[in-house]
């Protein structure tokens, strides 16, 4: 094994707790990283959105298995770790639901979701319920559900069976605080006990790793990224040479052959892919990268947008995906938009804006569809950047059936210019992407997202959004917010004009 200069002082800790071991299992430089350099972990937003959806989850989940409400939840942090496990034990001669269990054995420490009580040839035997804000049972959760049934069996508890419960992506909420149905469960009880040996050779090797005094080499790659998003990929990065043109810029790397070549020739420079490995945009992102020169069909790109007359119109939405369901009729993560921004350029070319944004904590789509259709107007093509606001129309048109012929008419004038641009332009500044942030300063370098104050981009208007209706939030930071969603949208769609002006091959506005 490869070694860093980095190294530790700090006593390796004897015991691992199930997160650390399943770190480990992604990469063993991130375990030993997390142990000894977590000043090291750069903050990730989807990180933090992640812990933030999986506490919701876990309250409705306790509500739902213990519907009496005589369990008892164990607070780790508040009671610390080795009182939990010990309160724990005594809690096991009792016949209560458990949230929160604690138990270690053989170098290992595990806090189980639910713990449910049930009576076996007059005795009491346990079931275990590991609570996951996933719509699928992934690899990594059988992982997690070995680790927790090995160290619990371990430590003594009479484990009878290990499932996973993860959220049915087609239950509808039939409102009033009624979440019986959000889960469906799969035991997964074979492969956890049959797993045993393994889990503690996995417990071994951890160990081994953080007795490590300097830290473990592992290059990067595609573990850095998965099951989880890795915080100390920054530094790893800056340990390792860098590709002045990254691999990782051709769009939609796919191929069979592709993929076997940059891995078996470890490629992580665009100079050093075979051009016969490319389809036709990927060999256009490498040479006009390398070259440094921009693409730009412009007649071509002209003629496929100048048969739109005006009025012409520019839309997009915001939308929020709640895994609990606050809104009567709504399933877990189902795109609910809750704000839209127009720019419509008139037949004399004047730039008009209109904006809808409900930030009142109700159901918002019934308002915005009226006010969608009254923006819109009866004539003109609607621009949009994707595919993305096609389906959230046609959602609405399925939603409120009255509405449904004018909706079903917006979306016939939908005009995506997503696939105009890649087909037609690429600056070497896009580095691959097409995005709407990325196209945008290379047609319009003063107009730019990172300008914005405070949201600046969706996943930034789903967090604000669902800070904006919550009740402790105070008025001034609600209104806060409502300015930055506003300005934040309606530059989407502005920035959608600039690249449509720009396509078009002149003037058409005052911009």
């Amino acid at each position: 094994m490869g070694i860093s200069l980095t190294t530790t002082t700090l006593r390796p800790p004897r015991v691992l707790s199930k997160s650390k071991l399943l770190s480990f299992r992604q990469c063993p430089k991130r375990l030993w990283l997390e142990i000894y350099r977590p000043e090291l972990a750069e903050p990730s937003s989807a990180t933090t959105s992640s812990f933030t959806v999986g506490r919701q989850v876990g309250e409705v989940a306790r509500r739902l298995f213990d519907p009496k409400g005589t369990g008892v939840v164990i607070d780790p942090q508040a009671e610390g770790v080795a009182a939990a496990v010990a309160r724990t034990q005594t809690l096991l001669l009792g016949s209560a639901p458990i949230f929160e269990a604690g138990f270690e054995a053989g170098g290992a420490r595990a806090f189980a979701d639910v713990l449910l009580p049930v009576r076996k040839r007059g005795k009491t035997v346990w079931r275990m319920v590991e609570v996951k804000s996933a719509t699928v049972v992934k690899n990594h959760y059988r992982e997690d559900a070995a680790i927790q049934a090995t160290v619990a069996r371990a430590a003594g508890l009479a484990l009878e069976s290990i499932a996973v419960a993860y959220v049915d992506k087609t239950w509808v909420y039939p409102g009033g605080g009624d979440y019986r149905g959000l889960f469906l469960e799969e035991d997964v009880s074979e492969d956890a006990f049959g797993a045993a040996a393994t889990v503690g050779i996995w417990v071994k090797e951890a160990l081994a790793v953080v007795r490590l005094a300097e830290e473990p080499h592992r290059a990067t790659g595609a573990h850095c990224s998965s099951p989880y998003a890795c915080g100390f990929s920054g530094y790893c990065n800056s340990k390792t040479p860098q590709a002045e043109y990254p691999v990782a810029w051709l769009p939609r790397i796919q191929t069979k052959a592709l993929k076997a070549a940059i891995e078996r020739d470890a490629i992580i420079d665009l100079r050093h892919v075979p051009d016969d490995l490319l389809n036709a945009k990927q060999l256009r992102v490498k040479t006009h990268t390398l070259s440094g020169k921009a693409y730009f069909g412009a007649e071509r790109a002209a003629t496929a947008l100048n048969t739109h007359q005006l009025p012409a119109y520019f839309l997009d939405f915001e939308t929020v995906s709640f895994a609990v369901p606050i809104w009567r009729g709504t399933r877990p993560y189902q795109q609910l938009p809750f704000q839209f921004s127009v720019h419509r350029v008139t037949r004399a070319g004047k730039l008009e804006a209109e904006s809808f944004l409900d930030l009142s904590g109700n159901d918002p789509r019934r308002a915005l569809a009226e006010s969608l259709i009254l923006a819109c107007g009866d004539r003109g093509p609607i621009f949009v950047y994707s595919s993305f606001e096609a389906a959230r129309i046609r959602d609405l048109a399925k939603k409120y059936p009255k509405l449904k012929p004018a909706l079903r008419a917006l979306c016939g004038r939908l005009v995506d210019l997503l696939p105009i641009a890649e087909k037609h332009y690429y600056h070497p500044s896009q580095q691959g992407s097409w995005s709407i942030k990325q196209v945008l300063p290379a047609v319009a370098p003063d107009l730019r997202y990172d300008a914005l104050s405070g949201v600046k981009d969706g996943s930034m208007a789903m967090a604000a959004f669902v800070e904006a209706i919550a009740p402790e939030t105070a008025p001034k930071r609600h209104e806060q917010i409502r300015q930055e969603l506003i300005a934040y949208c309606g530059l989407d769609t502005l920035a959608m004009v600039w690249v449509w002006e720009f396509l078009s091959g002149g003037p058409r506005t005052g911009l």
